[in-house]
Formats: structure tokens, sequence, C-alpha cells
């Protein structure tokens, strides 16, 4: 991501937009059990985190140069595995992806 736009993603005043989402109720009721379990007030808040963390991670892949994809190909014909090529990406990135 760009240095602007994660600025930008950081300010706490961000603009926000209502969305509806339709969930199975027991997925509703697992986030309402881990939410403050994980920190988070509700579980509005941990799916927001949820998205974003997944936002990010795919952004991070859309955005690598061909260079970047030059050398993944490089490291996987040398044997390099694919988890650790992930793992020193999100790492690159700057985002953590969950074991």
């Amino acid at each position: 991501m760009k240095k602007h736009k994660l600025k930008e993603r950081l300010q706490k005043n961000r603009p926000m937009t209502m969305i509806s989402l339709r969930m199975p109720e027991d997925v509703v009721e697992d986030l309402k059990y881990v939410a403050p379990k994980l920190g988070f007030s509700g579980y509005q808040p941990l799916i927001r985190a949820y998205v974003g963390q997944g936002l990010r991670a795919d952004l991070a892949r859309l955005e690598k140069t061909p260079e970047v994809i030059q050398l993944v190909e490089n490291l996987k014909k040398y044997g390099v595995k694919d988890e650790i090529i992930d793992s020193a990406m999100a790492d690159l990135n700057g985002v953590r992806q969950a074991a």
C-alpha cells in the first residue's frame, strides 16, 4: 500500500458509510463471543478489523511489481516453499497473516 493511502487509513475520523450484511446467526454469535476476548468493544469493530486485514493482504498481493513477481518465481524455482514466500511478503507489506 502506498504511504499516502496508509496515512489516510490511519486517521481515526475517516468518514464511514452504513452497509447491510446478511450473515448466519451462529457466525454473529461467535463474533460477539470472540470480540471482547480480542479486546474489541463489539462484534462490528471486529468485523471491520477482519475486513481490513483481508483487504490489506489482497491489495499488497495485487500491487506486486514485475520485479517482485519475477523474484517470487525464481525463489519457487530454487525450492523455497510457498509458506516462506508468503510470510516474507506479508512482513514486507506490513501484513501479518494468522497461522
